[in-house]
């Protein structure tokens, strides 16, 4: 593991611990630094970063707070509270 996604991993961290004080902005901040340094040294985001952030705003996601969590037909749908919607399929068993 390098020494960016070490650092990827310690952000979305922070940013969760960040959202659950309250601190939106500051959970905001780290998002954008993590996607910042992954464009920089050519890295692909991990999935949780990416399913638990907005691809809009740049919020870390916490579904009942800032976010609705839905299925539809096959999709989990993940709605932000700035309207931006994600859509991610899955398979039922």
């Amino acid at each position: 593991m390098t020494i960016a996604e070490e650092r990827i991993d310690r952000l979305e961290a922070l940013a969760a611990e960040a959202t659950a004080d309250g601190n939106v902005d500051r959970a905001r901040e780290y998002v954008r630094l993590a996607r910042r340094i992954a464009e920089r040294n050519r890295l692909r985001l991990p999935r949780s970063f990416t399913r638990s952030t907005c691809d809009a705003c740049d919020a870390y996601l916490r579904p009942g707070d800032n976010a609705r969590v839905r299925l539809q037909d096959g999709h989990v749908v993940i709605t932000c509270a700035c309207g931006h919607h994600a859509r991610y399929p899955y398979e039922t068993a």
